[in-house]
């Protein structure tokens, strides 16, 4: 299993993934606000992410890539009034799907195959961790804005509880 196997299965598997994560969703009684779309919904929510996943291995394992999509994510989540620590949940379970699918379909009693799909969970591990970290990012950004915008209050009373400097800087984008 090479870079460009894991590519193809990102892409044309994205359908069967999302419906794998979206069954370890059902399981999870803390995703309430997940739990409460349905199984088409889920996997729309979730499919868009294996080719995305499948660009990050093509290109390397870009902080810049992988930052600007999961700031969006992370907005879009918290626009549409999703908990963060059940987005967070719901991501750790994408990574799952991902490695365990990983694990199933590509490593067989071969070393060579075994010693592939530990490089490629390594690159899988990575994207996931760094897209946690900008999704956070991203959703605290948002929450900050809307705080700001919607509700007047006041810049200095924000920044008492938003410590992070990384708010609205296009690095990441």
């Amino acid at each position: 299993m090479n870079d460009r196997v894991l590519i193809e299965t990102f892409h044309f598997k994205a359908e069967t993934l999302a419906g794998r994560w979206k069954n370890l969703i059902r399981k999870e009684p803390q995703l309430k606000h997940y739990n409460s779309f349905s199984d088409e919904q889920l996997c729309v929510l979730n499919a868009p992410l294996y080719p995305q996943l499948a660009r990050s291995i093509e290109r390397g394992i870009d902080r810049k890539l992988i930052g600007g999509y999961f700031v969006r994510i992370g907005k879009e989540r918290m626009l549409k009034g999703f908990p963060v620590s059940e987005v967070v949940l719901a991501y750790s379970l994408c990574q799952k799907t991902v490695v365990d699918y990983i694990s199933s379909e590509f490593v067989h009693d071969n070393t060579l195959a075994l010693y592939q799909a530990f490089g490629a969970i390594g690159k899988i591990n990575e994207f996931f961790f760094i897209g946690c970290f900008y999704m956070i990012k991203g959703f605290l950004e948002q929450m900050y804005e809307n705080m700001n915008n919607n509700h007047n209050i006041p810049e200095d009373l924000l920044k008492t509880y938003f410590k992070d400097d990384f708010f609205f800087k296009k690095d990441a984008e």
